[in-house]
């Protein structure tokens, strides 16, 4: 359904420190990049799906209250490295590893990126 999402970023030198640390936990590494955004994707993807970019219009960019992007991720580990990845690159936490409620094999956790965007890393393999 989605084609790719977009964050907007302060401090692309920050940001690309962050996710570059998060991404490749999950599968995805930096693709593209200029000094107004940069881009991520699985290697032999054709197309970057996500990408942290300093607003068009040049104003700050600002977060969305009750946004949030949640990523794929592979296994429970993966979903657990997101977060310490996260947390150890600036990132903060807005909820630890674990199951949620929304189903039996549903394996989350939240965090923050230094901007402020909400993301999520979510396996729901049963294990």
């Amino acid at each position: 359904m989605l084609l790719y999402v977009t964050l907007g970023s302060n401090d692309i030198s920050r940001a690309q420190g962050f996710y570059d640390a998060v991404m490749p936990v999950l599968g995805y590494r930096r693709q593209r990049e200029s000094d107004e955004e940069i881009g991520y994707a699985a290697d032999g993807d054709t197309r970057c799906r996500f990408w942290v970019v300093m607003p068009y219009n040049q104003r700050a960019a600002t977060i969305g209250n009750g946004s949030m992007v949640a990523l794929h991720a592979e296994s429970r580990a993966a979903v657990d490295a997101f977060h310490a990845a996260a947390l150890a690159h600036g990132g903060t936490d807005e909820g630890k590893p674990g199951l949620r409620s929304f189903h039996a094999s549903f394996y989350a956790a939240y965090v923050r990126d230094p901007d402020g965007n909400k993301l999520s890393a979510v396996c729901e393999r049963p294990e």
